[in-house]
């Protein structure tokens, strides 16, 4: 009965640790999409900045004019915002890296 109990226990704390390790994966898939955007924005500002005219941005279906400075503020706003959110899923990554490797350290102490 003891080894039931054990064998249990090992496969709940495999499943967690699985659970962990699938938590990482969408953290790095979000954490990239994100990084995406921020070069994309990154590429506009650049563009914007070359420019003194009139720039364009879509919003729905149509193209509407704004002067390049007003874009420039939307997208160094978007930029910072960006930051904020990879900031956040690095923190919450970060932590979940850490359960994980207490959890396999666990895992691994109860196998010797």
């Amino acid at each position: 009965m003891a080894s039931e109990k054990i064998n249990e226990d090992m496969r709940e704390q495999i499943m967690q640790m699985q659970l962990l390790q699938q938590r990482i994966q969408v953290f790095a898939a979000q954490k990239q999409q994100l990084q995406v955007q921020q070069i994309e924005i990154d590429n506009a500002l650049k563009e914007v900045t070359k420019t003194k005219k009139a720039v364009y941005s879509v919003v729905g279906e149509i193209m509407v004019e704004h002067s390049a400075a007003d874009i420039k503020k939307q997208l160094q706003k978007s930029r910072k915002e960006l930051d904020i959110k990879i900031k956040s899923i690095e923190r919450q990554e970060n932590k979940t890296k850490e359960s994980a490797e207490e959890l396999q350290n666990k895992l691994t102490r109860s196998l010797k």
